[in-house]
């Protein structure tokens, strides 16, 4: 931005793995507080047009851990960064370093959670119905090689946790799923090649 001195702050770049073109950046900065005397600059991704589908369960997720960053966590450093600031040559100062690192991610983290949350296109999984594989359903597969039956939640990107069974909408099994229905095979690729799976159950709850 005009009139902002690099010399004076310390950059923060924020990306999702996806990576995003340049001419739909923008960076902001993050002033200095009265504790910490460097600003900040967070690089920003103008994503308005694109909504993120999501379950009501894992937005009250995403808000819950933004107001615990910008309520708790944030102060708690602010209030770390000066009291390291007190132990003196700030250099060779592990824990103000330390400190300084966790802010840098707090304020990355806020800024990510801040742009979700706003673009958040809650699907109410509960007025939905069917044995056609959708966002926000239950699907139970079976292995076709081992006929180990496994249940997953198809949801959003930002909720997905396999070792909660929350499938992500846009992960390779998700994909070849959709719109398919109880008794289709899908097949994706793996690492060690080809796997098919058979769709057993869907159920939306």
């Amino acid at each position: 931005p005009r009139g902002l001195k690099l010399r004076h702050c310390k950059p923060i770049l924020t990306l999702s793995s996806k990576g995003f073109p340049t001419d739909r950046c923008s960076i902001r900065r993050v002033p200095a507080d009265r504790n910490t005397a460097e600003n900040f600059l967070i690089l920003q991704v103008d994503t308005k047009m694109e909504k993120v589908p999501m379950t009501r369960q894992g937005l009250d997720t995403l808000e819950e851990e933004f107001k615990r960053l910008r309520n708790e966590e944030r102060p708690a450093v602010i209030k770390a960064i000066a009291a390291a600031r007190e132990h003196g040559d700030l250099s060779e100062n592990a824990e103000y370093h330390a400190a300084r690192e966790r802010q840098s991610f707090i304020e990355g983290r806020l800024a990510e959670l801040e742009d979700v949350i706003s673009r958040a296109d809650v699907i109410d999984v509960s007025k939905l119905s069917g044995n056609v594989v959708r966002f926000g359903a239950n699907v139970m597969v079976a292995d076709e090689d081992t006929d180990e039956e496994i249940t997953y939640q198809i949801v959003g990107t930002h909720e997905a946790d396999l070792d909660q069974g929350r499938l992500s909408v846009t992960s390779p099994l998700a994909r070849a799923m959709i719109g398919k229905t109880v008794g289709d095979s899908v097949e994706v690729n793996t690492p060690r090649g080809p796997k098919g799976y058979e769709i057993c159950d869907v159920k939306f709850k």
